[in-house]
């Protein structure tokens, strides 16, 4: 953690919605006028959609569990960790970008799937946001989370995480249903064992909860509407946190534990706004402060 130099994470698997979240962010960073650098969590898989394609089917030809980006191996989990520490101390690193899709290929210029060079952060910000997978990931050798001074999570129901994978990766990225599910069963031990413990480690967990039938996520016509879910928004240390003001202010609200708050889904981007907007003020206070005594 810096208090010069501070890193916001938002954490959670593909489809979950960080995508979501850091939009709200954005909003924030733009009405608050905060200089963020942003890095995706993509740009440090370790091999790109080819190469990833022959080593997913060399293992399968051997009989061996194939690779997933939800794991460590199949990551530069070394370099994530090395940005957060290096942007800590300094405010500087070297991140880069994975192309995803046509739109991507027309801004970078490179194919689909591919990633570009690394490249130094821009200079001037006043903190990093990453958005990705593995924020908050501990292992035997490397400790991302403890760079993090403010690590959020983004965690929806099981069946609901699926659903909403399987309608983009099948409607936006063109991908089959059997090839969603293959990927979806390919990666559950690294979802178990890399991705969920991360959720332990976040300061607040936004979870959406579906009040419609996803039993059979494989066959649902359509991802489940806000006004069809609640969040359940968990707080690790509830301390501080001003819980009647946010039930005044969020229609619908109700708490059902001491360190959790419930709101109706529409209202996920209210309560994001009420609850974010003051640690990020909260944390550019502290930098400012910070760099105001190192110029003294």
């Amino acid at each position: 953690m810096s208090s010069k130099h501070p890193i916001v994470a938002v954490t959670g698997s593909s489809g979950s919605g960080t995508s979501t979240v850091s939009r709200t962010f954005d909003w924030i960073f733009r009405r608050e006028g905060v200089r963020a650098v942003m890095v995706e969590g993509d740009a440090f898989h370790r091999y790109d959609r080819r190469e990833m394609t022959e080593r997913i089917l060399h293992a399968e030809e051997r009989g061996e569990p194939a690779p997933s980006h939800f794991g460590i191996e199949a990551n530069h989990i070394d370099r994530l960790e090395a940005l957060f520490a290096g942007y800590a101390r300094t405010g500087t690193g070297t991140h880069r970008h994975y192309v995803h899709d046509e739109v991507d290929a027309a801004r970078w210029c490179q194919e689909p799937g591919t990633l570009t060079e690394w490249e130094p952060l821009p200079e001037g910000s006043d903190l990093l946001y990453y958005e990705g997978l593995h924020g908050g990931v501990v292992t035997d050798t490397h400790d991302v989370a403890r760079h993090v001074d403010l690590l959020i999570g983004v965690v929806p129901t099981i069946n609901l995480e699926w659903i909403q994978k399987i309608h983009r990766d099948t409607r936006t990225r063109g991908y089959s249903m059997e090839a969603v599910q293959q990927t979806i069963l390919r990666r559950m031990h690294d979802y178990v064992h890399t991705i969920v413990p991360q959720f332990a480690r976040t300061h607040i967990n936004f979870q959406r909860v579906p009040v419609v039938d996803t039993s059979n996520p494989f066959i649902a016509r359509d991802v489940p509407t806000a006004d069809e879910t609640l969040v359940v928004i968990r707080f690790r240390n509830p301390r501080g946190q001003d819980f009647p003001y946010l039930l005044n202010m969020i229609a619908g609200s109700w708490m059902s534990r001491a360190n959790s708050i419930v709101v109706p889904g529409g209202k996920l981007d209210l309560a994001m706004q009420l609850i974010l907007t003051p640690l990020i003020w909260r944390l550019v206070e502290r930098r400012q402060k910070a760099m105001a005594r190192s110029q003294d």
